[in-house]
C-alpha cells in the first residue's frame, strides 16, 4: 500500500516549526504522525509537503493509487478503521476539508462520490499539541504496548502502578521513581534514567535519550529521541535531538529539534495575575489566546544562554541565539542573535550546528544545511520589509 500523509492548507498556523518540517514529523504523543500511522499500518509512509521542504523527504511517485490521509489529524480506532478501509476512488472529508481518500491525488474534486465525516479533530496550533499530549500518550502507549511484554523494572526502581509502565530492551534505570499511578510510563530502546529522578506519568522516553541525576517530570511530557533533559520538566514536548540538560523550569512548551537551553534557562508558563496568556500569531501576524497556561514555542536549532528567563507565552523563532538581561520579549525573532535586532551569522548557525551534531553523532546533510541557508535567506528578507 502506498501511503502519503499531506500537510493541509492550515499548516502555516503551525509556524515555527513548520517552518523546518512537514506536519507529518511533528511529534506528539510518542509518534510523529508519519511514525504512527507507519506502526499502524506496517508500510511505508510518505510525506508531501510545500516545494522548499519537499527535498527532505522522499517525493511520492506520480503514477499510481494512494492512500492520502491529512497530516494534522488527531486519531481514535473509529477513523483509524474508515481510513484504512477505504478503497480505490473512495474519499472522506470533513468541513475543514480532505480527511482521507485512495486516488491519485488529494483534491477532493477528484473523487466522485466522497463521504462527509462529522467534523474530525485535528492540531493547528503549536499549543494544541499541548492540550491534546495527555490524551495522545494514553493511545500510543495502548498502540505500543498491546500484546507485548515489557522489560523487568530494576530492583532499585520505585515504581507505583507497574502495570502502566513500559520499558524496552537496552534500557537503563536505575535508582528512580516511577509513578504511573497518573498516566502510562514508556520507556524506549537504549533510553537512560539516572539515579533520583522522579517521573509522574503519562510520560514517554525516546530511544537513547537521557534524564539526568536528580530529575523532576511531570506529565503529560514526550521527549523525542536523543533528548536529554535535567532539572524540572512538566507538561512538555521536545520533538527530539535537543537538550534542557541542567537545573531550570520547562513548562507547557514545545521545544524543536536540534534545541540547546543553556543551564539555568526556565521558562514561565503563568502570569503573575493568573489571567489569559496570548501568544503571537506569526501567520496573521496577531496574538492569539490561548487559556491561563501556557510555556515557549521554539522553533528548530535555537540555543539559549545560561540563565535565560522566557516570559509566558513566548515564541522564539527558527535559528535563533537568545541571549539577554532579565525577561525575554514575547517574541523572538528567527535566526536573532540576542535580542537587539541582530542577526546569527548563517555560516556560524550551519557551523555550530555541525557541532552539535556531532556530539549526537547524526549526520548533518548537504540538503538540511541548504535548507537553512534557503530557511534563513527567505525570513530574514521577509522580516527587513
Amino acid at each position: 500500500m502506498n501511503i502519503v500523509l499531506f500537510d493541509n492548507p492550515l499548516r502555516h498556523q503551525l509556524y515555527p516549526f513548520t517552518h523546518t518540517r512537514a506536519v507529518g514529523t511533528i511529534r506528539y504523543g510518542v509518534f510523529t504522525p508519519q511514525e504512527r500511522w507507519e506502526y499502524i499500518t506496517g508500510y511505508q509512509v510518505l510525506l508531501q509537503t510545500i516545494p522548499s521542504l519537499q527535498n527532505l523527504y522522499e517525493t511520492p511517485s506520480p503514477d499510481s493509487n494512494k492512500l492520502w490521509i491529512d497530516a494534522a489529524l488527531i486519531l481514535n480506532s473509529g477513523l483509524i478503521a474508515q481510513i484504512v478501509a477505504l478503497q480505490a476512488g473512495q474519499s472522506i472529508y470533513d468541513n475543514t476539508g480532505f480527511i482521507a481518500g485512495v486516488g491519485a491525488t488529494n483534491d477532493l474534486n477528484d473523487y466522485a462520490s466522497p463521504t462527509k465525516l462529522e467534523e474530525q479533530q485535528r492540531f493547528h496550533f503549536a499549543s494544541d499539541l499541548i492540550a491534546i499530549n495527555d490524551a495522545q500518550l494514553r493511545f500510543d502507549y495502548d498502540l505500543l504496548t498491546s500484546g507485548k511484554t515489557s522489560e523487568s523494572i530494576p530492583d532499585s526502581c520505585l515504581a507505583t502502578n507497574k502495570d502502566q509502565i513500559f520499558i524496552e530492551e537496552n534500557a537503563t534505570l536505575l535508582h528512580c521513581h516511577l509513578n504511573a499511578s497518573t498516566g502510562p510510563i514508556y520507556i524506549a530502546k537504549g533510553a537512560e534514567i539516572q539515579e533520583g529522578s522522579s517521573i509522574r506519568g503519562p510520560f514517554y522516553l525516546g530511544k537513547n535519550a537521557c534524564v539526568k541525576m536528580n530529575t523532576v517530570v511531570y506529565g503529560a511530557t514526550t521527549i523525542g529521541p536523543k533528548c536529554i533533559i535535567g532539572g524540572e520538566v512538566k507538561n512538555s514536548i521536545l520533538i527530539g535531538f535537543s537538550n534542557k540538560a541542567h537545573h531550570g523550569y520547562l513548562g507547557d512548551s514545545v521545544i524543536g529539534e536540534w534545541c540547546n537551553l543553556g543551564a539555568g534557562t526556565s521558562n514561565s508558563n503563568v502570569k503573575n495575575t493568573g489571567g489569559p496568556i496570548s501568544v503571537w500569531d506569526e501567520s496573521s501576524n496577531t496574538k492569539r489566546y490561548v487559556g491561563n497556561k501556557m510555556g515557549v514555542c521554539m522553533g528548530d536549532y535555537v540555543k539559549t544562554a545560561i540563565n535565560t528567563s522566557i516570559t509566558t507565552g513566548a515564541t522564539i523563532g527558527v535559528g535563533a541565539n537568545v541571549f539577554c538581561a532579565g525577561l525575554t520579549p514575547n517574541v523572538i525573532p528567527h535566526f536573532s542573535w540576542g535580542i537587539d535586532n541582530s542577526t546569527y551569522q548563517i555560516d556560524k548557525l550551519i557551523e555550530d550546528t555541525a557541532n552539535w551534531k556531532a556530539f549526537k553523532k547524526e549526520d548533518f546533510t548537504a540538503i538540511e544545511k541548504q535548507l537553512i541557508r534557503s530557511t534563513f535567506e527567505s525570513l530574514t528578507n521577509k522580516s527587513s520589509k
